[in-house]
């Protein structure tokens, strides 16, 4: 009985693999999109991803401190300030040039996967707010893409 529930349980064979139900198998994230292996243009992976968001958390957190610093702001509204510094810059750098102050220091970039020639501003402000959720980022595709980049058809690339 245990063994017939099993192999109910475990889905049918169409299923297991790394390409799903109906998907050959990738050899490397980015290989359905038509993104290199490595080098320029390849999926960004989540370390770096990682790393550029802290860099953009720090540079929210010294603006943010400027700005209690000349009495514009009050210690109470601190982390709401930072938090919307964090998404003003998000949104408008990726608008303006494609990726944020920690993509551009990590060597990343963001970009649009339904061939236009940028990330509209419609984009990178719910981008960022889904961001902001924090959920969305965590789950991640068979391409290293996120929930965030799903739902905004864009996706994060090596731009070194």
């Amino acid at each position: 009985m245990a063994r017939t529930l099993g192999s109910w349980l475990s889905g049918p064979e169409s299923n297991r693999g790394p390409g799903g139900p109906g998907r050959p198998p990738t050899e490397y994230p980015g290989e359905r999109l038509g993104a290199p292996d490595s080098g320029p243009g390849s999926m960004a992976r989540f370390g770096r991803r990682v790393a550029a968001l802290l860099v953009d958390w720090f540079v929210a957190y010294g603006l943010a401190a400027l700005a209690m610093a000349l009495g514009l702001i009050s210690v109470g509204a601190l982390s709401t300030v930072i938090l919307v510094i964090w998404f003003l810059l998000g949104a408008a750098s990726v608008r303006l040039f494609g990726f944020t102050p920690g993509q551009f220091v990590l060597g990343l970039m963001v970009v649009s996967m339904d061939d236009r020639q940028h990330v509209g501003l419609g984009r990178a402000v719910v981008r960022g707010l889904l961001i902001a959720l924090v959920i969305p980022a965590l789950f991640t595709d068979e391409d290293l893409r996120a929930l965030h980049d799903l739902a905004t058809k864009t996706a994060v690339v090596r731009r070194t």
